[in-house]
């Protein structure tokens, strides 16, 4: 079994080239224009490699990137495969990820408390 360095490591290549793929259209669906790679994460018996992603428009677009992505995903996974040498290569997991979008809401109610604090003392 690979050691939580390695497996970060594959992972990190793996977000790697998925991006790459992804930047210069490799991947031809027009519902995966403008989605971000933000995490992947394999499992320690490389069976699985789980895929985070997110879009600049948000949720909104989560079912049809998602969409988009399972269809391509024996597309990307034969791609990533013939990018980066495994002995046995995992199967590809995707899911959304909702950290950008929680980071803007915190941003927002820091603002906010931040103006209201300003609000007090003026009073």
């Amino acid at each position: 079994m690979p050691s939580p360095l390695r497996l970060t490591r594959i992972g990190d290549r793996f977000r790697k080239e998925l991006s790459e793929m992804l930047v210069k259209e490799e991947i031809r669906d027009p519902r995966l224009a403008g989605i971000s790679i933000t995490d992947v994460r394999v499992d320690r018996e490389l069976s699985y490699a789980d895929i985070y992603v997110s879009a600049v428009e948000g949720a909104s677009r989560s079912k049809e990137v998602l969409e988009g992505l399972e269809s391509a995903s024996g597309f990307i996974r034969k791609a990533l495969s013939d990018r980066i040498q495994l002995r046995s290569f995992p199967r590809l997991r995707f899911h959304w990820d909702i950290t950008p979008e929680r980071a803007d809401r915190i941003e927002q109610l820091l603002a906010s408390i931040r103006e209201e604090e300003r609000q007090q003392k003026k009073k």
